[in-house]
């Protein structure tokens, strides 16, 4: 049995503007505190829907952006000219709409096999956070699949079980591309904030497994034990709970 998680937050909100709204408020709160306290922040990005709520909300944010340090918790291993490139649309998203520079994006290296370059951006995240069994991210930002996935941690998958390293090569995804690098389950629950933001009815029912009936999907495994698990949901999400 993992440790439960130390605190759970559900805000449902009106419709998908507000949920962009919130996780923005929420976002720059974090980041001031964390760089306040220590003069930095790191966040983990993930692809989806996630992009869009992050590429509109945080151009009107306040913050120091000099001090932030973005990470992914999952990317494909693609081109990053590739449509499939998360860091691609972060980085058209963001890079000229916001101070961030494509300098803070710690990314990938796509000209690796995908084994090599789980293992060589594993070494970039031991950089940022020498000396640690594992590392603490201020804020994971989480998207969850309809088959229940997170990251690229899939439903019955041997990675579900990964304890040992940070970052993991996949090759088999169900869900194209096939290869990707993803944070492990140690890596994302000792982080001190893990957020799912997510609209629309299309998530009803996969909400309700997770949240409702606490079916043991992969998004369901999120627990920071740490930290602190927020789902921002709006009305249409949060119907069936």
């Amino acid at each position: 049995m993992s440790p439960p998680v130390s605190k759970i937050v559900r805000k449902v909100v009106e419709n998908e503007e507000e949920v962009i709204r919130e996780l923005g408020a929420l976002i720059e709160k974090l980041s001031n505190e964390y760089i306040n306290e220590r003069g930095r922040f790191n966040i983990g990005l993930s692809g989806g829907s996630m992009i869009k709520f992050v590429c509109s909300g945080l151009p009107s944010i306040k913050t120091t952006w000099e001090k932030w340090s973005l990470f992914f918790c999952d990317e494909r291993h693609v081109s990053f000219t590739d449509d499939d490139s998360t860091y691609r649309l972060y980085r058209e998203g963001l890079v000229g709409n916001t101070p961030l520079t494509e300098e803070q994006f710690v990314i990938i290296n796509p000209d690796l096999d995908v084994a090599a370059a789980a293992k060589d951006y594993e070494e970039k995240l031991r950089g940022s956070f020498p000396d640690s069994e594992w590392p603490s991210f201020d804020l994971l930002l989480l998207g969850m699949g309809p088959d229940g996935h997170t990251a690229s941690l899939f439903p019955g998958h041997e990675l579900l079980e990964e304890k040992s390293i940070w970052i993991a090569a996949i090759s088999d995804s169900p869900k194209p591309p096939p290869c990707r690098v993803t944070m492990t389950f140690p890596v994302i629950n000792n982080a001190k904030c893990c957020v799912f933001a997510m609209a629309g009815q299309g998530k009803a029912d996969m909400v309700k497994r997770i949240l409702g009936d606490g079916e043991a999907l992969p998004s369901g495994m999120v627990k920071p034990v740490r930290g602190e698990l927020i789902w921002i949901l709006d009305k249409a999400a949060a119907s069936k709970l």
